[in-house]
């Protein structure tokens, strides 16, 4: 990839901040392309990376390593500008914020090479609903049963959490009135009439068994992992920071094991269990893994779909990004090892949802 090239991936994310209603980065992102063409410091930050795929958000995680030294102190001219760190974003501050983030950049340089080197782990919760509103459809299909649930690049496990989650819209509401999470004007126009009726069906699920995997676990309790996820949000973003530190309290308090293996392997220990429905689900990290390991994934999904039967369920959600652009987001399910089907679309970080 050429500087050209590199200088255009950030212009691109710069387009997805802005469609995502992260104008701070936005406008940082297309300043930082002008940088990287002039052969500033983020030219310097990101020389080994100028061949990275467009997937690896190269974009997002200089963002994040940039996030992370303004949450943790060590960037107190660029944090004025961060609202997560109670700053302001005014119309015509973007010049001396970016003045403040190349700085940052500037003397940064180091740490922000390690940043470059860690895929980015939002765990993002307001994704949670989709895979709530995609179990409640599987069990409409096969019945009350008890639920074995498994997810594939859980990062730090808060998702596993997504049943303890209170989801709402305009005609809907499921879980817990207590939750430390809340996800509101959960569906554009209110949820689906099928939503609502297996919502009714199925006012509470019994998970008996819950666990994850990711290649590089985050702890919950552990500052490190904890500033990673923070760091991660985007700074505008208040209200997903907030939910974020409701799934952190509750994972604290019930923390789902992840397991450090990838996905594939993680998939070999899983079979069908009488009498229960096993789900796998996953959602916006299919494009961090291998092709290679994907293809071991999908080999072992098929296995557990083939396996499955009357009495021991297998069912297999995901919200990805679609091809051929992957800019729509939709929540899928495939039920036995069967077609898939398509229940949802939704914005990037999973709120709103709405059906065709």
């Amino acid at each position: 990839m050429t500087v050209e090239q590199a200088a255009a991936t950030l212009e691109g994310q710069a387009v997805s901040c802005a469609r995502m209603a992260a104008h701070r980065y936005a406008d940082l992102l297309r300043r930082a392309a002008d940088d990287v063409r002039a052969g500033g410091p983020c030219a310097d930050v990101l020389a080994g990376y100028l061949d990275a795929p467009v997937d690896a958000v190269v974009p997002i995680r200089l963002l994040g390593g940039v996030h992370a030294l303004v949450l943790t102190g060590r960037a107190p001219e660029l944090a004025h500008f961060y609202p997560s760190a109670g700053g302001r974003q005014t119309p015509g501050d973007e010049a001396a914020a970016w003045e403040a983030f190349r700085a940052v950049v500037d003397s940064e340089r180091e740490t922000l090479r390690g940043w470059l080197r860690r895929p980015p782990q939002t765990n993002e919760v307001g994704r949670a609903h989709l895979l709530v509103a995609g179990l409640l459809h599987t069990l409409r299909e096969v019945g009350d049963r008890p639920v074995r649930l498994f997810e594939l690049g859980a990062s730090a496990g808060l998702n596993l959490n997504a049943d303890r989650f209170r989801i709402e819209a305009t005609n809907f509401v499921w879980g817990p009135a207590d939750s430390p999470v809340r996800l509101p004007d959960a569906w554009r126009g209110g949820a689906p009439e099928w939503l609502r009726e297996a919502a009714r069906a199925h006012p509470e699920v019994t998970v008996v068994e819950r666990s994850g995997c990711d290649v590089a676990p985050l702890d919950p309790a552990d500052d490190d992992g904890v500033l990673a996820l923070r760091a991660y949000v985007w700074p505008e973003h208040t209200a997903r920071a907030a939910r974020l530190d409701g799934a952190l309290e509750l994972a604290r308090r019930l923390p789902p094991p992840v397991a450090a293996i990838g996905a594939a392997d993680f998939l070999t220990g899983i079979d069908p269990r009488p009498g229960t429905l096993t789900v796998v689900w996953h959602s916006v990290m299919r494009q961090y893994v291998p092709v290679e390991e994907w293809t071991r994934v999908l080999a072992e999904l098929d296995r557990l779909g083939a396996a499955a039967g009357d009495d021991s369920p297998v069912a297999h959600l995901f919200f990805e990004p679609q091809p051929p652009d992957g800019r729509h987001f939709e929540l899928r399910a495939r039920l036995n090892g069967g077609p898939e089907h398509l229940l949802a679309t939704a914005h990037p970080h999973g709120l709103p949802a709405w059906t065709r």
